[in-house]
C-alpha cells in the first residue's frame, strides 16, 4: 500500500461479517424518498389522583385502572399516528409528525374516558392534557427542549377532562380552528415570559 493512498473498502464484505452497517433509506410506494422533519407535536397526559386511587381501591385493582387508562391512550394513539415516547406513571408522553393528528388524538382520547366512565361510573377515570409543538432534540427514542418542557407545563394547568394547548399548536392546525378557544396567558415554571394557551373543545 502506498503512503496516502485511499483505499475503497467494499461494505459489502463487511456487512457478511458485522451484519448491515447502516440502515436502508426509506423510500414509499412512488419511488419518492420521504422528507422527515424534526417538527413535532408533543402530548402529555395526567391522570387525575393516581395515587389517591391505589388508597381508595388497592394496588391491584388501581393498576387494573391503570392498565384501562394505557389501553384507551394507546388505541387512539394509532389511530392517528401518534407515537408512545413514554409513559410517566400515571400518563403518557406521545409525539405526532401532524399537528392535526395531535388534536385530533386529545379529543379522541377525552371521549374515550368520557365513554368509559359512562359505561364504569364507579371505575371513573378522568385525564388532563397538554399539546405543544416545536423542534425537540430526540436521543435514544426521547425527547427534550423548550418544546417539550411547554407541554408538560400546560398539562400540569390543564383542569381534569380538559385539554390545553399552545399557541403555535393553534396556529399550524388548519382543518380544527374551530376547536380552540382562548383562555389567556400563563407563566409556566421555568419560562421567564408568558405563554398564550388555548383551550381544545372535544364534546
Amino acid at each position: 500500500m502506498v503512503p496516502g493512498e485511499i483505499i475503497e473498502v467494499d461494505t459489502r464484505v463487511v456487512e457478511a461479517f458485522l451484519g448491515r452497517v447502516k440502515d436502508p433509506t426509506p423510500v414509499d410506494i412512488s419511488g419518492e424518498i420521504p422528507i422527515d422533519s424534526a417538527f413535532r407535536a408533543i402530548m402529555f397526559t395526567d391522570l387525575k389522583d393516581s395515587t389517591l386511587m391505589t388508597t381508595m381501591f388497592g394496588d391491584t385493582k388501581a393498576l387494573h385502572l391503570l392498565h384501562i387508562h394505557n389501553a384507551l391512550i394507546r388505541n387512539t394513539l394509532r389511530e392517528h399516528r401518534g407515537n408512545e415516547v413514554k409513559h410517566t406513571g400515571d400518563g403518557i408522553m406521545a409525539s405526532f409528525v401532524s399537528v392535526e393528528d395531535a388534536v385530533k388524538s386529545a379529543m379522541a382520547v377525552q371521549k374515550a374516558f368520557a365513554d368509559h366512565n359512562q359505561r364504569n361510573p364507579h371505575e371513573s377515570l378522568h385525564i388532563r392534557i397538554g399539546l405543544g409543538a416545536g423542534e425537540p432534540v430526540e436521543e435514544d427514542g426521547d425527547f427534550f427542549g423548550s418544546a417539550v418542557q411547554l407541554a408538560a407545563r400546560i398539562c400540569a394547568y390543564a383542569e381534569p377532562n380538559h385539554i390545553l394547548a399552545a399557541q403555535i399548536v393553534r396556529d399550524e392546525c388548519q382543518s380544527h380552528r374551530n376547536v380552540f378557544v382562548e383562555v389567556g396567558d400563563i407563566m409556566p415554571k421555568g419560562f421567564n415570559y408568558p405563554i398564550s394557551v388555548h383551550e381544545v373543545k372535544w364534546q
